[in-house]
C-alpha cells in the first residue's frame, strides 16, 4: 500500500509533500513507494501519524446511554470502535472505572468490559487497550486488580479519588447530585448514603492499598497515572512510589511540581475545544502556552481530540507539530509504547489522512491501522 502526494507531518516536526510506503503493517519507505497494494492520493490533505488516546470514558455513552437503559456490550463497544477511527484514534485506553459503587462504574461491569475488550480484540479497528481507574476507597477489589496486572490485563494503571467529592456531593445540604449517582448505580437514595458511610469508614487502610498496587504495577512495567492531584506534596508521593504520569492537575500548585519532577501532564482536549475546563479546573491552552500540557486526551469526547490540535496551532498556543504530538507521539511514549506515534520507517502503519479545511476544522478522510485501512470517506 502506498499513500503518495500527501502533506506529510514527519517525525522531525516538519510537513514535506512526499510518498509513504506500507508493507506488513509496518511503514516501509518514507519519501518513496513500495511495489503492490492500493495507492491513495492524499493531495491537497494532511498524512498525520495516527492519534492515541491515553484516557477515554465516552464509551460509557454507549453502554449505558440513559440512566438504567443497558446495552449489550459488544455492540456498544464495536460502535465507539466506528467513532474512535472515524475521528482519526488509532490507539485507544479505555478508561475503565473500577469503582466502591455498583452499576455502570462498578465490579461486574468492569469485569464484562475487560472480557468484550478480549473477545473483540480482532473486529475492532482501533488498538484496544485497558486504563483502568482504579478508585482507591475499593479496597476490596485491591486482590482482583493485583491479579489482572499479573495477567497483563492492564495497559494503564490510575489512581481515582473520588470519594471525597462524592461525600461532599452526597451528605451536604445541597446533595447536587445525588440523582446522578443514583441513576447510574441503581441504588435509591438511603441506600448510595448507606454505602458511602461503610466506604469512608474504611479510609485508614487506603495509603497501604495505592502502595501494593503501585508495587505490582512497577513489577510488571505497567505505567501508572495519579488522577486529579491538587498539591505538590500529592505530586510528589506519587512520583516516588513510580507513578509518573499527573492526569488532570487540578491546580497551578501540582502542575508546577509535575514539570519539576520531568512528569508528563495530561489535560483533556474537550478542554481546548470548549475554551476551558467544564468544571472550572486548569484551562488546558493556558497550560500549553506555559509548557505544563504534554498530552491531550479525549476524556469525554472523542472528536475533540483532532479539533484540540488544529485550535492551538490556529490560536498561535504552539506549532502544529507541537500540538499534534500532545495526541500521537507524547502519549504513546508515556504509555511505555516507542512502535508508534510518528511516522518514520519501521514504525507501527498508524496513520490518519486528514482534511484540513473541513467544517469544524479538520475532518478524517482515511484511517489507517497497522497497515489496513480501518475508514474512509468519499476521496
Amino acid at each position: 500500500m502506498n499513500i503518495v502526494n500527501g502533506r506529510v507531518l514527519l517525525a522531525n516536526g516538519e510537513i514535506a509533500e512526499t510518498d509513504l510506503g506500507i508493507e506488513d503493517g509496518r511503514i516501509a519507505a518514507v519519501g518513496s513507494t513500495v511495489g503492490g497494494g492500493e495507492t491513495l492520493d492524499a493531495a491537497g490533505l494532511l498524512v498525520l501519524p495516527g492519534i492515541v488516546d491515553i484516557h477515554g470514558d465516552a464509551f460509557e455513552r454507549q453502554v449505558m446511554p440513559r440512566p438504567g437503559v443497558h446495552v449489550d456490550q459488544d455492540i456498544a463497544f464495536m460502535d465507539t470502535d466506528r467513532q474512535l477511527v472515524g475521528n482519526g484514534i488509532t490507539t485507544a485506553y479505555h478508561g475503565i472505572t473500577y469503582s466502591w459503587e455498583p452499576g455502570l462504574r462498578g465490579a461486574e461491569q468492569c469485569r464484562t468490559v475487560l472480557d468484550t475488550l478480549d473477545r473483540l480484540q480482532d473486529s475492532f479497528g482501533c488498538d484496544a487497550r485497558v486504563h483502568l481507574r482504579w478508585e482507591t476507597f475499593n479496597l476490596d477489589a485491591v486482590d482482583e486488580v493485583l491479579e489482572w496486572l499479573g495477567a497483563g490485563r492492564i495497559d494503564l494503571l490510575a489512581f481515582n479519588d473520588h470519594t471525597p467529592m462524592i461525600v461532599r456531593e452526597v451528605r451536604g445540604e445541597v446533595k447536587k447530585k445525588i440523582g446522578q449517582y443514583t441513576g447510574r448505580t441503581g441504588l435509591d437514595e438511603k441506600a448510595f448514603v448507606a454505602l458511602v458511610d461503610r466506604i469512608v469508614a474504611r479510609e485508614a487502610d487506603v495509603p497501604a492499598a495505592i502502595d501494593t498496587l503501585a508495587a505490582a504495577a512497577r513489577a510488571n512495567g505497567v505505567a501508572q497515572l495519579s488522577h486529579d492531584d491538587r498539591t505538590a506534596e500529592s505530586r510528589n508521593h506519587f512520583d516516588a512510589i513510580g507513578c509518573k504520569i499527573a492526569e488532570f492537575p487540578m491546580t497551578d500548585e501540582a502542575a508546577a511540581r509535575a514539570v519539576a519532577l520531568g512528569n508528563p501532564i495530561v489535560l483533556g482536549s474537550p478542554n481546548v475545544m470548549r475554551g476551558g475546563s467544564h468544571n472550572g479546573s486548569l484551562n488546558a491552552a493556558d497550560m500549553v502556552r506555559v509548557g505544563r500540557c504534554d498530552i491531550l486526551a479525549s476524556d469525554y469526547y472523542y472528536p475533540s481530540m483532532m479539533v484540540s490540535a488544529f485550535r492551538l496551532a490556529d490560536n498561535g498556543d504552539c506549532s502544529f507539530a507541537e500540538a499534534w504530538s500532545k495526541v500521537s507521539t507524547n502519549p504513546a511514549r508515556a504509555a511505555g509504547l516507542t512502535d508508534r506515534g510518528d511516522i518514520a520507517v519501521g514504525q507501527r502503519a498508524d496513520l490518519v489522512v486528514v482534511d484540513p479545511d473541513a467544517p469544524g476544522r479538520a475532518r478524517a478522510k482515511v484511517t489507517v491501522s497497522a497497515g489496513d485501512i480501518v475508514h474512509r470517506m468519499l476521496m
